[in-house]
């Protein structure tokens, strides 16, 4: 399957010699998050390294989307447990913390982590070779994995760099020498802790922050803006109030160091105040693995914030053969976008007289935080300033039946659509099931359907949730 090869390879730090290539594939993956989902029936007929220098599966899988909702389910059902006497109930929870980690993880994901990587190395793909070292370009589709007596030297007549992205750690943390956690190990504490200091006010930091504090961890958010920031006004304004009441947050201030104690980490804020928590958590945002690959050597270019560059169908704008998806080359950094792409990349590399774009239209995300919160398209703000005569409507699930029975007092849906079209511009949602409500939003953007008929050409059944977003329809003013 596959031959060694003597190549010209371009090494930054040394003249340019000849090496002797280990191995020479049809085509080599960086990366098994969602890269690792090409390979398939249709590519059985070529020979194909997967070079992996971490866990199988990417983060996604292994340190994110995954492990992380699993959390959230069980923060939901113990924070509903809590506040079930607005509903005549009254419930106990005690958090059995090494539980809960041992469901998720010795259950769940590492075992589905191991098998994957199992399935690679076996008989079931014979025309798979899998390198579990880190790879650096060094020369044009050529690789280096490993070091010293495990250096091996890789090329391919097609590159697809997916090698995701890595939690960003500002530099006053990262210089101060403290203990502190990511997403990549805070859910793998021993113990639950007291006491969490979160840096950060994304979606990250958000869906943790509620994950601790519904099990019992006392939450403290450093956030130099308001938190989730992006969020129409409509929304973001009210989470914020909402955060305010249940956590310390301090907004608006930055972390300019951090100390350790036996009391635990101290951060010290611009304004010259400290929060001190038992355990750190910093969730500042992620940042594209592109820089640890060398990429230079292989001639491929990057974009000013340090993403692999990309043409519209994924394509490498500088290297011929390479192409990159997911975080390491996306503006979005989504897996339902990394698998989009991936399926892109796909179809491009089998069918290169029939190019695809890359799917970045209508793109929706979701943070799963309490309460959960969905959004896809325009904000009001954006829509207003892209020129659109907009139309809006904001609607409680407090007014719909089934609000009444969740006796829910903050839930909201906002749909923004253009007054002279009848198009929908965006979707906005917060409150329970958020992010399955919206779908219905994300169907009428991607087939342009017109929402002056959406509500009314379909049954919406009585009286369940989705009754929010037709209510929401219907008070569109299109007059």
């Amino acid at each position: 399957m596959t031959s060694a090869a003597r190549s010209t390879v371009v090494d930054e730090q040394t003249p340019a010699t000849d090496i002797v290539v280990d191995a020479h594939y049809d085509l080599v993956i960086i990366g098994t998050g969602s890269g690792n989902s090409i390979p398939g029936p249709e590519l059985d007929d070529r020979s194909i390294a997967i070079v992996e220098k971490g866990t199988f599966g990417g983060t996604c899988l292994n340190v994110g989307c995954i492990p992380t909702k699993m959390y959230v389910y069980a923060a939901d059902v113990a924070l509903e447990a809590r506040q079930a006497g607005r509903l005549g109930l009254q419930a106990d929870v005690s958090v059995d913390w090494p539980s809960i980690v041992d469901r998720v993880f010795e259950q769940r994901i590492d075992p589905i982590a191991t098998s994957g990587e199992a399935y690679r190395r076996g008989p079931q793909t014979p025309n798979i070779d899998v390198y579990d070292q880190h790879a650096v370009f060094v020369g044009e589709r050529t690789l280096r994995t490993g070091q010293g007596t495990e250096q091996r030297i890789i090329s391919g007549d097609q590159v697809v760099i997916a090698a995701g992205s890595r939690p960003f750690v500002p530099e006053a943390i990262a210089a101060s020498g403290v203990r502190y956690h990511t997403n990549e190990d805070i859910m793998r504490l021993p113990e639950l802790p007291k006491s969490l200091v979160i840096i950060g006010g994304g979606y990250i930091a958000m869906e943790f922050a509620h994950v601790f504090d519904a099990l019992g961890t006392e939450v403290t958010i450093v956030s130099r803006s308001p938190l989730l920031r992006r969020l129409d006004s409509d929304l973001r304004e009210p989470f914020n109030e909402l955060a305010a009441a249940r956590y310390e947050v301090r907004s608006g201030r930055t972390a300019i160091g951090a100390d350790e104690s036996a009391d635990g980490v101290t951060v010290r804020l611009d304004d010259g105040s400290s929060v001190t928590g038992e355990v750190l958590l910093v969730a500042t945002g992620r940042t594209p693995n592109g820089d640890q690959l060398d990429l230079a050597s292989g001639g491929v270019a990057m974009t000013p914030d340090g993403r692999v560059e990309v043409d519209e169908y994924g394509r490498s704008t500088s290297a011929a053969g390479v192409w990159a998806l997911g975080d390491v080359s996306s503006p979005y950094m989504l897996k339902h976008v990394a698998n989009a792409e991936m399926r892109t990349v796909r179809h491009n590399l089998l069918h290169p007289e029939d190019l695809r774009p890359l799917p970045h239209e209508h793109v929706p995300s979701a943070t799963f935080t309490h309460p959960q919160i969905a959004t896809v398209g325009l904000t009001e703000e954006e829509a207003r300033a892209q020129g659109y005569d907009v139309t809006a409507k904001v609607q409680r699930y407090a007014d719909v039946a089934y609000g009444w029975a969740m006796e829910d007092t903050t839930g909201i849906a906002k749909l923004v659509a253009d007054r002279a079209t009848g198009k929908l511009l965006g979707a906005h949602y917060m409150g329970p099931q958020a992010a399955t409500l919206i779908q219905q939003m994300i169907t009428v953007l991607a087939f342009d359907l017109d929402v002056r008929e959406v509500a009314t050409r379909q049954y919406w059944i009585h009286p369940a949730l989705p009754e929010v977003t037709e209510n929401a329809l219907l008070g569109l003013d299109f007059d």
